[in-house]
């Protein structure tokens, strides 16, 4: 095996959880060139990634231009790939394993797209462990290569030393408390519709600083900031002296790096859980209504991964609903899920991980 593609063009979340297929493949085959093909505004997270050796970069011209996209995809027919992995398996991939070459192809079945692959894998209806259908179905696509080791389902995020430097003087800054563990919040989600309602959110903050001995930051885009200002402004007074709210990372790396110094996380489901999920710290995730926990739940033990979903404490509010239902009635619904029910179920967790 000289060269193998990998391919998953999306969001933060999908690309970083993805990165496995790369790291195995790489175990397996330490001397063939791994390239990844990504969207530009997520190479962030695969940066320092050793098992990766060329990223493939889908822009923003070959998204939106049938012309640009064909030219694309014969253009990867000159590196000549012993392999690819489409773990994205949608319109834009199926043009690009059809034109770039490959000698074998796998991928996810589907129907009307089973002749363009040499594997097709199944989608497992339910996860068969603690690990979420997030990670199985993309360990999945190793499948057919029969390897003799057992897989590693962990995304990592790699930090360089002056990055970890970096935020350190960052919380000497802002005069973040040493003494003090510190929390990083989830605030907003990617949409309206992934958003635990604000007023619930700032319930649970208030809990948390009332009860535990802690810093808090928030994690938000400056485009959310009207949002998380309306957070804090409706938390007590003593909470908001716990909280360091202007302490952002100005790009993605720096996030990262701040992540990395924050002891667990807590909040929407979202790229900030997977990104701290891959730097090995504690969670715990507020799903949508809509959302599928049996997906994104990864790595949920109970201890150190903990969710909570409506379909937890009031099952019978969605039970036999259609997705697209779900959706449209998502604001309504989340409206359900009061903070007593999270309160309940995040207070071990907190005990566990901040006393």
């Amino acid at each position: 095996m000289n060269r193998i593609l990998v391919i998953q063009h999306k969001m933060i979340g999908d690309v970083l959880i993805t990165s496995i297929i790369c790291n195995n493949l790489k175990k397996a085959y330490p001397n063939a060139q791994i390239d990844y093909l990504v969207n530009d505004n997520t190479i962030d997270v695969l940066n320092g990634n050793p098992n990766i050796d060329s990223l493939i970069i889908f822009k923003k011209n070959h998204q939106n231009s049938t012309y640009e996209l064909i030219k694309f995809a014969l253009g990867l027919r000159k590196n000549k790939y012993d392999l690819v992995i489409d773990a994205y398996s949608k319109l834009q991939s199926w043009i690009i394993v059809l034109l770039c070459g490959g000698k074998r192809k796998i991928s996810y079945k589907k129907i009307g797209r089973t002749f363009l692959y040499d594997d097709n894998i199944p989608y497992a209806e339910n996860p068969s462990s603690n690990l979420g259908l997030a990670i199985e179905s993309r360990l999945s696509l190793l499948s057919p290569l029969k390897f003799d080791f057992e897989l590693d389902p962990n995304p990592i995020l790699f930090l360089d030393r002056l990055e970890i430097e970096l935020a350190d003087k960052i919380f000497e800054k802002h005069r973040v408390n040493s003494s003090k563990k510190t929390i990083m919040i989830s605030l907003l989600g990617s949409e309206k519709l992934k958003t635990y309602p604000l007023q619930y959110m700032t319930e649970i903050i208030d809990f948390i600083s009332d009860h535990y001995h802690v810093n808090i930051l928030f994690n938000y885009f400056p485009k959310q900031l009207e949002e998380a200002k309306i957070v804090f402004d409706s938390c007590k007074k003593s909470t908001q002296k716990t909280i360091y709210f202007d302490l952002l990372g100005s790009n993605l790396r720096e996030y990262i790096a701040i992540m990395n110094k924050c002891d667990i996380i807590v909040g929407n489901d979202g790229g900030a859980i997977n990104l701290a999920k891959a730097l090995n710290k504690p969670s715990f995730i507020i799903f949508s209504p809509w959302i599928e926990k049996k997906i994104w739940a990864t790595f949920e033990d109970g201890k150190k991964h903990l969710s909570i979903h409506l379909n937890d404490v009031l099952p019978n509010l969605i039970v036999n609903i259609a997705e697209k239902e779900l959706k449209e009635n998502s604001l309504q619904l989340y409206k359900k899920l009061e903070p007593k029910f999270i309160i309940k179920k995040i207070t071990p967790f907190l005990d566990s991980h901040l006393l």
